[in-house]
Formats: structure tokens, sequence, C-alpha cells
């Protein structure tokens, strides 16, 4: 579950982690009260007005204004709140900006008048291939770091965190050397990087991301700007997480699968897939690209398949236009595949005229019963055995 930028400095907040200081607002006036308000608490006079939406990039497109003035947070806060955001992580089609952040600049001088911020990278993730978490840092922040990665990949440093006994505090202080930080900005940086290695795992995280991370004139450390990926796998040890979910942000073909517990995925192809288990749909896809057509979608409807979740799963396949024909694999373990045969037949039924060919294979736990109940139906439906079977009607469907 992916979290806007104020909803993941709040939760990095509940961890110690420092933050820029900022509010949430959904109209321009709110915005002014929350610029009032910030000033008032940190004295600041300069504001950062960013769109919040699930992309990054956002700067490039013009949802990230300098304010130096009420006025000018007003004006920049009815400019952005509203527009079609267009960044590189959008694609063409953009986001629509409900809401937006209010931040204080965190690039203001020392008490002595000096000047002297820098921007670093740093983001927390697990290594798939060790098994273990890294701590990805760099002094090269504010920008795109998969440019850093690509043309000075020796300014990318990582930390692996050894999971039986968690971050010691000779790695963080080995990253705030390689930052070339020293004193008190060293000891923040230290006690940062600790405590935001806990949020990681205490708020069963699979992404965060401070970039940039910010030392500033008088040698904070603050976390400009966040993004937090949580697992949708843990969000039962987390209740109060599922309130943060932003359903506007996300694909509604996908929400409306979540809601009928099915496991979905809009891809651009041409054959929608209806599949029960990860493993079974990857091979399947798989099947697709051999036979000359294009996955439309990943589509697992789990070990739970019923005639209700069959319809759903129809009902959302049938609403993307590209999608050709639609291929049922189904390996009968948990489920049956007589339930789902009949979930197939009460899905014409009840949804009409389908307009493009099904091809239905059962495999496994009363596959032949399955069958038969396709076979007789006397619904527009091929049926196949094995796996070349069902390669040979979607090319027949496809090309």
């Amino acid at each position: 579950m992916n979290l806007h930028e104020y909803q993941a400095k709040q939760l990095l907040s509940s961890y110690g982690v420092p933050v820029a200081e900022g509010l949430m607002a959904e109209t321009a006036q709110a915005a002014v009260e929350a610029a009032r308000l910030i000033q008032e608490q940190t004295g600041t006079k300069i504001w950062v007005i960013k769109a919040q939406i699930h992309a990054g990039g956002r700067g490039k497109g013009g949802g990230v204004k300098l304010a130096r003035s009420l006025e000018e947070v007003r004006e920049h806060a009815s400019r952005i709140l509203g527009m079609n955001l267009v960044t590189p992580q959008t694609g063409p089609e953009g986001k629509l900006v409900r809401k937006i952040l209010v931040q204080r600049d965190t690039y203001y001088p020392a008490a002595d008048g000096q000047l002297s911020v820098k921007e670093f990278y740093m983001s927390v993730l697990l290594n798939r291939k060790t098994g273990r978490n890294i701590i990805m840092y760099s002094t090269e922040g504010g920008v795109d770091i998969e440019g850093v990665a690509k043309d000075t990949p020796h300014l990318i440093f990582i930390e692996e965190i050894d999971p039986s006994v968690g971050i010691q505090s000779f790695q963080a202080r080995k990253i705030a050397s390689n930052l070339r930080l020293e004193g008190v900005a060293s000891k923040n940086l230290v006690r940062f990087v600790t405590n935001l290695y806990q949020a990681f795992l205490s708020a069963d995280a699979s992404l965060m991301e401070i970039n940039p991370l910010v030392k500033t004139s008088d040698d904070l450390i603050i976390a400009a700007d966040a993004k937090v990926n949580l697992d949708d796998n843990a969000l039962y040890r987390h209740p109060d997480f599922e309130a943060m979910r932003d359903l506007a942000e996300e694909d509604p073909t996908e929400v409306e699968a979540s809601q009928h517990n099915l496991n979905f995925i809009k891809l651009d192809g041409n054959v929608g897939c209806m599949v029960n288990g990860a493993g079974l749909a990857m091979a399947t896809m798989d099947m697709i690209k051999m036979s000359g057509g294009q996955p439309a979608n990943f589509l697992d409807v789990g070990g739970s398949a019923s005639p209700q979740t069959v319809e759903a799963g129809f009902r959302i396949i049938l609403k993307d236009p590209a999608v050709k024909a639609i291929l049922i694999n189904i390996f009968g373990g948990i489920v049956r595949c007589d339930r789902v045969a009949q979930g197939v037949v009460d899905a014409y039924n009840k949804i009409g005229s389908i307009p493009v060919p099904v091809i239905v294979r059962l495999q496994g736990t009363n596959a032949v019963e399955g069958k038969k109940l396709i076979d007789q139906s006397g619904l527009h439906v091929s049926s196949a055995i094995t796996l070349e079977e069902a390669a040979v009607l979607v090319r027949q469907a496809v090309v």
C-alpha cells in the first residue's frame, strides 16, 4: 500500500524520525491557514507547496512550488489543487491533485546567517538476493537516484543489516562518515538512521525512501521528502494503517477486485486471465505470450474460488475494451473444478452476452465433472485439457 508524502511523514514522525514540519490541505484557504500555523510554530517565512499524488517527479510537472508570502501560498495552492499533474511516473494520462502538503522551507540560514545546507539520499528496503534488509544512501540527494546509479555508481553506498541483531551503532556511524558528516550533524544522523530502520521494521514497510535527506544549516537531519510503501500482507497487524489507503489514487478495477478478495493487476495485453495461484498465473501468462497473445491482466481467484468470485472476475476483466479473449486456467487442489465451472455458467447467465471467446482449462479435483458442466451448458465456451490445447485456442482467438 502506497502512502502520500504527508502520511509517510506522519508515520515516520511517530517513530521518532525528524521530518520537515507540514500540514495537509484540500483547499486554498486551508493551505493559507496551515502556512500561518507553521509560521507561528517555526518562524519560517517561506513555504513549499507540494502536490500529493502517488507518483514521483512532481516538481518536474509543476506540482512543487515555493511561496514567500501567504498570498503566494494561496496562489500556488489554487493552481495545484485540481490540476492534472503529469510526471515521468504517471504516464501521459497524469493524476488529479486532490490534496497538497504545505511545508516549511528547510533551506534556512543558521543563526549567524551562514547557509550550509546539504542534501543526501537514503532508503531502506529488502535485498531479495540475500534476504536481508539494506540501507542505501548517497551524498547525491534531491535528484533521480537511478541517474546517480548509472553515471556515478561509486557515490552510492549500501549497508546490509543482519536480521538477528538489527542495525548496529558502528553501522550508523559508518553511514554518517561516508556522508562526510561531523560533530552534531553526525550524531543527529546516527539517531536518524537508527530510528528510520526501526520504523521500517515496526511498520512492516517494503520501502522507506528519503530524498532529499537534508542537513540544515544548524546541523539538524530532516526528511524533507518521504516515500513509504507498506506490505499489504502485513496490514492485519496494523488495522489503523488501513485508514491511510487512498482509493482515489488506485486503479478502479484493482479496487473493485480487492473488494471481492481477488488479486488483480491490470496489464496492457489482449487476453484476460483468470487463474488460481500466483505460480499458475505466471505460467499462464507465459503460455499466452508464446501463443501470440499478450496478457491483459493478472487475476488470481485464490483457493476460495466460487461462482460469485468467478462472476466478479468476469465483470472486472470485461471492463477492459482491449480484451479479445478470456482464458480461465484452474488447477483444482483446494478449489473444486466443478464449482468454478458452475461459476462460469452462472456468470454467463447473469451477465448476459459475453462478447469475446472464453477458453476454460480445468485440471485436478472434479475436473471431469467441471468439463461436463461446461460442455453441456450450451454456452459459447471452449474447454481444454492440456496447456497445449488451451494455447491453440488462444492463438485462434487473438490472431
